[in-house]
């Protein structure tokens, strides 16, 4: 793919360390891109990754599952988007678990990953582990990948109740992640709806995003502590910035125990990279009386002026070149062609440039807006 400066979506993020005291071993990546220079179809690649492990351990594996995946997407044609999805966090895997055979405090670290990649407007997702990516369409929201944790496991199996998982003592076991001896599987279900079976959640893989439609990514740092009924009021409710701001306050002010990472991606409402042209619109009925009553005396003068060419052509002592020349007197000004516009040509209002503006974790980046967004740890905000 080609790199491109410019975001064709609307991209806002924050990411906070938590009131723990504990690092933060949260990463993400923001990355534009068109697909090829024939089409220039704009290409968005979202990534966040919560590491696992501790001391650096967490924060390395999620630094280099968010740079791998980036990366590979970044190679790729883009011809065939989940299966380079899915490649691509299988190598991460491999990359985190290769690095922590070498060095001690590196062993046993992983990361969770969940990645959204709009290409046009069709959406693909790929997740691992627990961090969640949300579409919020409608004064709706809904989660799009599903939870690779004991308790979501148990509430599939009809073992635990909804409202008994946040906490229960196993709420915070994670059954699939970056870095694990056994491999790692992509979880491609793109759940539209909690109900449907995992067949149909894949067949949703490439669906059209609407405009005003917002996908949020983020760490577990927030939906532990911040329920999706909460997430949605507090987004509808104030503007992109204004509601991440709110999201992290209130993630701190019940505790705050883990790191907090959103990104959100928003449909522009209004393509603002086409304006349309300018239609014609339709004669009234008093125009046409109008045209129509000049018409007529077009005519007319033009009867008249032929009758006294007639007249005056059979009247003694006036030559017939003397009549056209008091005819065309009658009739100037003559129109040249260079004053009639082209039949059917139509003015093109050009689009505006924005300009490039830059940004830190926890700004509202304007579409267009700077394509790639990857803060360390020291880009973080202060504690609310």
């Amino acid at each position: 793919m080609i790199p491109s400066d410019r975001a064709h979506l609307h991209v806002a993020a924050v990411s906070h360390a938590g009131m723990s005291g504990k690092e933060n071993e949260d990463r993400y990546s923001v990355s534009a891109y068109y697909t090829d220079r024939a089409s220039l179809t704009p290409s968005l690649l979202a990534v966040i990754a919560d590491g696992i492990g501790g001391h650096q351990s967490g924060e390395v594996a999620a630094e280099l599952a968010v740079e791998t995946i980036s990366r590979l997407v970044s190679l790729s044609d883009a011809a065939d988007p989940l299966t380079i999805l899915q490649n691509a966090i299988v190598l991460a895997g491999q990359a985190i678990s290769d690095k922590s055979e070498t060095a001690p405090q590196f062993q046993g670290m992983g990361s969770t990953v969940a990645c959204a990649w709009v290409i046009g407007l069709r959406l693909y997702t790929a997740a691992v582990g627990d961090s969640r990516i949300y579409l919020l369409r409608d004064h709706a929201i809904n989660q799009l990948t599903t939870d690779h944790t004991w308790v979501r496991e148990a509430i599939d199996r009809g073992a635990l109740a909804p409202e008994e998982a946040r906490n229960h003592p196993n709420a915070h076991i994670i059954r699939r992640y970056l870095g694990s001896r056994n491999g790692v599987i992509p979880d491609v279900r793109l759940k539209l709806n909690p109900a449907e079976g995992d067949a149909s959640a894949e067949a949703n893989q490439g669906i059209a995003l609407h405009p005003g439609d917002v996908l949020l990514l983020c760490s577990d740092g927030l939906t532990d502590l911040v329920a999706d009924d909460e997430i949605l009021a507090t987004m509808e409710t104030r503007d992109v910035q204004g509601g991440l701001d709110e999201l992290l306050r209130l993630a701190n002010q019940r505790g705050g125990h883990d790191n907090i990472t959103i990104v959100t991606l928003r449909v522009p409402a209004v393509d603002q990279a086409t304006l349309p042209i300018k239609q014609r619109r339709p004669l009234s009925r008093r125009r046409l009386a109008c045209l129509a009553v000049i018409g007529l005396g077009l005519i007319t003068v033009l009867m008249i002026a032929s009758l006294a060419w007639y007249v005056g052509r059979s009247t003694p002592g006036l030559s017939p070149t003397e009549t056209m020349m008091q005819v065309q007197t009658t009739l100037s000004p003559t129109i040249t062609p260079s004053s009639v516009p082209p039949t059917g040509q139509q003015s093109v209002i050009p689009a505006t440039e924005l300009p490039l503006t830059p940004t830190s974790p926890g700004e509202t980046i304007p579409s267009p807006n700077p394509a790639t967004l990857t803060p360390w740890p020291t880009n973080t905000l202060s504690s609310p």
